[in-house]
């Protein structure tokens, strides 16, 4: 079965004829800034409208402090978070997605509903 918007992104993103050099190093470039436990539950979290810190910690069950911090410090400089103090007192820091964060949001779309057709899937083979 033929998908027209699959063939057209085939065409845009891979090379003819098939680098799997440049693949490889995309994907690993995307893993690298993406990957790990906490990386996408962050992200969703700031997309859900929590902002400061503890807001997104709480929001994250398993998460520690540190963790969060050193995550939300790495993904701001892969520019995915902007970082906004504010003048209030005590200081008020808050975090925020940036346009470049957004321009995955579709592929995050997928991952989630791919994981509850995933889920759902194995639950009914177990019925």
């Amino acid at each position: 079965m033929s998908n027209p918007r699959r063939e057209e992104l085939i065409k845009e993103v891979l090379s003819n004829p098939r680098n799997q050099k440049d693949e490889v190093q995309a994907l690993q470039d995307t893993i690298y800034v993406l990957g790990g436990k906490w990386r996408l539950p962050i992200i969703n979290a700031i997309c859900n409208g929590h902002r400061r810190f503890r807001e997104i910690e709480r929001s994250i069950p398993g998460i520690t402090t540190r963790m969060l911090s050193r995550e939300l410090k790495d993904m701001e400089a892969n520019q995915l978070l902007k970082r906004t103090v504010l003048p209030t007192t005590p200081v008020t820091v808050e975090y925020s997605p940036t346009e470049y964060c957004h321009s995955f949001g579709d592929i995050i779309l997928e991952m989630i509903k791919w994981g509850k057709d995933h889920r759902e899937r194995l639950k009914a083979n177990r019925e």
